[in-house]
């Protein structure tokens, strides 16, 4: 049924129906030659409207709900990497072929959860268009996946120069003992930030990675120093290198996860440059 009344524009009930167009509901709404149609066409309105709250309250459910399993994710192969790492040190302290072996086989693990975290954020950004704090908090979510997963390869990385070291001399192995503690203790304290969203302590990560790098030095100095007094510890000496260079890029991927956190949580990352230490490569001379 239309309304005519002069110039005034016609509309019908389909119409306000499907555009939810309340600014003709008011041009109806003096219309006093049918207001039996009006008060129904508002009663419609008005239910289309609750309908579309409804909805988006579902909506935002799901998208919440997406939202904490995609962190849920992170979590999940935080927890892997962090095992995975310890399995990695634990061998390297002492030759033990199944710490280095469930070290290696948990990568396979971690690669299959990143790709699984990649491929939902790919989805989540296609589906909900996010904005501000949502897409904050995906793009902060591959990023420390990608970090987690770097960290991966390294331990098992250090995995199998273990089990390459298996006659290894003992004093020479808790060389880096301290490192690799070090570099866990990292690892462990930035996924704790990460699952309380606590920026402050993530900020606290980042600052203590001078000291990781510090450490590194020291361990560079003393094996360049046994492979000098005996060239039969060259092979051995060499592995530990590798190994010891590894935990302290374990250190500075925390370091990574650490700024993301700032970022997902202050919406910033930590100002000024990244404190660092490590002159093994800008300054060679200084650790002869």
């Amino acid at each position: 049924m239309q309304l005519d009344d002069g110039p005034r524009r016609h509309v019908c009930q389909q119409d306000v129906l499907q555009r939810e167009d309340s600014a003709a509901l008011l041009r109806c709404d003096g219309d006093a030659r049918n207001p039996a149609w009006c008060i129904s066409s508002r009663w419609q309105f008005c239910r289309l409207r609750l309908h579309w709250v409804v909805m988006s309250e579902h909506t935002v459910r799901a998208y919440d709900e997406e939202l904490e399993e995609l962190r849920s994710l992170i979590n999940s192969m935080g927890a892997v990497v962090l095992e995975q790492v310890d399995a990695a040190g634990d061998a390297l302290q002492q030759p033990d072929s199944d710490l280095a072996e469930q070290a290696i086989q948990k990568d396979l693990t971690v690669d299959s959860l990143f790709r699984e975290i990649e491929e939902k954020a790919i989805r989540m950004i296609a589906k909900r268009q996010p904005v501000a704090g949502d897409l904050r908090a995906i793009m902060a979510s591959v990023k420390i996946a990608a970090d987690l997963e770097r960290i991966g390869d390294l331990a098992k990385n250090t995995a199998k120069r273990s089990v390459a070291m298996a006659d290894r001399n003992t004093r020479l192995a808790g060389v880096v003992i301290p490192i690799g503690a070090l570099a866990r203790d990292a690892v462990r304290s930035v996924l704790d930030a990460f699952r309380h969203s606590d920026s402050a302590a993530a900020l606290a990560v980042w600052t203590c990675d001078e000291e990781l790098d510090e450490l590194y030095n020291a361990v560079f100095r003393e094996l360049l120093t046994y492979m000098l007094e005996n060239p039969r510890m060259i092979g051995t000496c060499t592995h530990l290198l590798f190994a010891s260079k590894n935990m302290e890029r374990i250190g500075d991927h925390a370091t990574n996860i650490a700024e993301n956190i700032c970022y997902l949580v202050d919406g910033k990352a930590p100002s000024g440059p990244r404190p660092k230490k490590d002159t093994t490569a800008s300054q060679p001379e200084a650790i002869i």
